[in-house]
């Protein structure tokens, strides 16, 4: 059993003792968990630098990680499933199925929202993987081996990414406010600082002697850090920087795979002296960082264990696109998304296909297929996954010419007119977590029943051989995968048509990440080659999307709902695409309203009788969607009070004098 140790560190009440339904009360149990693994097993063989690890009397490889457990407080009430999220940046965030708040900046995630999991009688378990997350404010952490050579910490070429939304003068060490990779020499003049105006420009170098490796104090004092970066005319806002030098301090990062992995053979047969349930079925979720890490765990075969036995029944990939990421790569940042990187390779869709720029041959579950232990899967992304430029690549080939045949093992849907977190109201459009800021305000569409039923969906199919709907998404063979430029000649029919330049929306291109790139070591910045295809879905007159699941909210509109969004003036580049965020651009009230803006959108009264019209036709296409399965019965309700809640939102004409 690669748990060789769990050491409790918490136990209590979850949510002050709130019941849920027939599954009662829960409780929270915090842990300590400690693996070792062989790292000369077959079925570690993937993890890079592994074997340079410690090893301890046995010539296994330690690593430790957080972890935190909801089961019912009576476990005889729970229903045999258990749902393992990976956490997003050391934070919970189950909450996404639960309806809770949507988290803003460093939050653990522990709100129940309205108990969906919890009443269905789902045990949650969370655990920590990230090496580099710096555990404050209830964040979950890891402790991944280093990476040692004849017993010394080995250096190597190391590159952060920096996005300024504001003129600034330091910058820290990593992607966001995690643990950073020290430079081995503060003035080593084999650093280099590049600045590119768009994700995907051309680098521009900065002379080494306008920037140093060193902060500026609230006194105005610039003092020496290994933990910063400098420059004193300021990082300019909109801009991208990669910072390239040489680092020390390595950790096995992919060991966070391998936890991820062996917590689950622990949950189907836990210690009995600890009164944890033995779960029956185990499904892995995780969300866009964590979505892309679980497409990485199936790239490596990872879901059989030492024994061979399978860990997971199911995996729910969500907002993961295309991608992968740093999750297995010496100094790998894992909180890297969008930086052409380890995380934009070949492949990305599962079955096995040649890449048309280097002639590899290869697939997403290649490895999985041959180890066998294929878990169920559904991959969910929204429309932003699409203008980042990689999602259409899961089920089109990489030259973009012809769909996919879907496979028995995988469901794939588009929610239709989202972004990539679930929309809310009111309007904002500052991401909290990013500090960036969009041109319209933020995507309003509220995905989460949807994924819901997802879910439940995917038990069925593990644990019934209950079929799940149909995969939902545009194809090339009805005309709804379309160019950027042919999208965007729609959307300047908009009032006020602030658009993105069609040459900087998202995209992935061939790379060249150096001679070591095969053993996970890169070199930087990457050589950016030929483009892959770049497919978005088609829009209608509206502009809202037209193949997918498609929500009430696009299905009967109020708004445009978008995954794309532009870049504030305010906050440089507004001709380059925010990450990730979107868009609801309301209708007009009246049809003077509508020809005072310039509108060419019929508006509200033009395409309702009344409320009452709007809110039977959404009960309408809500009850389609259920009788599809694509929305669970007892969401109905919530999905029609979204509807009307948005619609209640278009903003309505002033009054004039004589009729107040």
């Amino acid at each position: 059993m690669p748990v060789i140790d769990f050491q409790v560190t918490g136990r209590k009440p979850y949510a002050n003792g709130q019941s849920f339904g027939e599954a009662g009360a829960y409780e929270q149990i915090d842990a300590a968990v400690t693996f070792a693994v062989d790292p000369n097993a077959t079925a570690n063989e993937g993890i890079g630098d592994l074997k340079l690890a410690p090893h301890d009397s046995e010539e296994r490889v330690r690593f430790r990680a957080d972890f935190s457990l909801l089961q019912p407080s009576d476990p005889t009430r729970g229903n045999g499933r258990t749902l393992v999220g990976l956490v997003n940046r050391g934070r919970k965030l189950f909450g996404s199925l639960n309806r809770a708040p949507a988290l803003q900046g460093v939050t653990p995630g522990d709100d129940p929202g309205d108990g969906f999991l919890f009443r269905h009688g789902w045990s949650v378990a969370s655990i920590g993987w990230q090496w580099d997350v710096i555990r404050h404010s209830g964040l979950l952490g890891f402790d991944a081996p280093p990476v040692l050579q004849d017993g010394m910490p080995i250096s190597g070429q190391n590159m952060v990414t920096l996005r300024p939304n504001s003129l600034e003068r330091t910058f820290l060490l990593s992607n966001r406010t995690h643990e950073p990779y020290r430079p081995v020499r503060l003035d080593g003049t084999e650093a280099k600082l590049f600045v590119r105006d768009h994700e995907n420009g051309a680098d521009t170098p900065i002379p080494r002697d306008a920037w140093s490796f060193a902060r500026e104090n609230a006194d105005g004092a610039v003092v020496p850090s290994r933990e910063h970066v400098y420059m004193k005319a300021g990082f300019q806002p909109g801009k991208v920087y990669n910072l390239v030098y040489e680092a020390d301090g390595a950790r096995v990062v992919g060991t966070g795979l391998l936890g991820f992995r062996d917590i689950a053979g622990f949950l189907r047969r836990p210690d009995a002296g600890l009164g944890i349930a033995a779960s029956r079925w185990l499904y892995g979720f995780g969300i866009s960082q964590t979505g892309r890490m679980l497409r990485h765990f199936l790239y490596l075969g990872l879901n059989l264990d030492e024994a061979g036995a399978q860990a997971y029944d199911g995996l729910l990939v969500h907002v993961a696109g295309g991608r992968r990421g740093e999750f297995n790569h010496r100094f790998g940042q894992p909180s890297v998304s969008i930086t052409p990187g380890f995380g934009g390779l070949f492949p990305f869709a599962d079955d096995e296909a040649t890449d048309p720029f280097s002639g590899k041959t290869d697939g997403l579950l290649k490895r999985q297929r041959a180890r066998g232990g294929v878990p169920k899967l559904i991959y969910t992304n929204t429309s932003a996954e699409y203008w980042r430029g990689d999602a259409s690549l899961v089920h089109v080939d990489a030259t973009g010419k012809r769909d996919l045949t879907a496979n028995p093992e995988t469901r794939f849907y588009h929610f239709a007119g989202t972004q990539h977190s679930a929309g809310s109201l009111p309007q904002r459009d500052r991401d909290p977590n990013e500090g960036s800021r969009g041109r319209y305000a933020f995507n309003v569409v509220d995905y989460g029943p949807l994924l819901r039923a997802a879910l439940l969906n995917l038990d069925a199919w593990a644990s019934q051989s209950i079929e799940p709907p149909a995969s939902a998404h545009s194809t090339l063979k009805d005309g709804t995968l379309v160019e950027a430029a042919t999208l965007l000649q729609t959307f300047a029919r908009l009032p006020d048509p602030a658009l993105p330049h069609p040459d900087h929306v998202g995209a992935l291109h061939e790379l060249d990440l150096g001679p070591g790139a095969i053993e996970g070591i890169g070199a930087y910045p990457a050589k950016l080659g030929r483009r892959y295809p770049r497919l978005l879905p088609a829009v209608d007159a509206d502009g809202n999307e037209v193949a997918g699941v498609k929500l009430p909210d696009v299905s009967v509109p109020v708004a445009t709902h978008t995954g794309w969004n532009p870049r504030h003036p305010e906050t440089g580049s507004p001709e380059n695409i925010i990450q990730m965020q979107g868009t609801s651009r309301f209708f007009a009230a009246t049809p003077e309203e509508r020809q005072k803006a310039g509108d060419p959108r019929p508006s509200l009264a033009e395409r309702y009788a009344s409320r009452e019209d709007y809110l039977a036709r959404v009960r309408e296409a809500a009850q389609r969607l259920v009788e599809q399965r694509y929305l669970l019965p007892e969401d109905l309700e919530i999905v029609v009070e979204n509807c009307a809640v948005r619609y209640d939102a278009v903003p309505q004409p002033a009054l004039s004098r004589s009729q107040v």
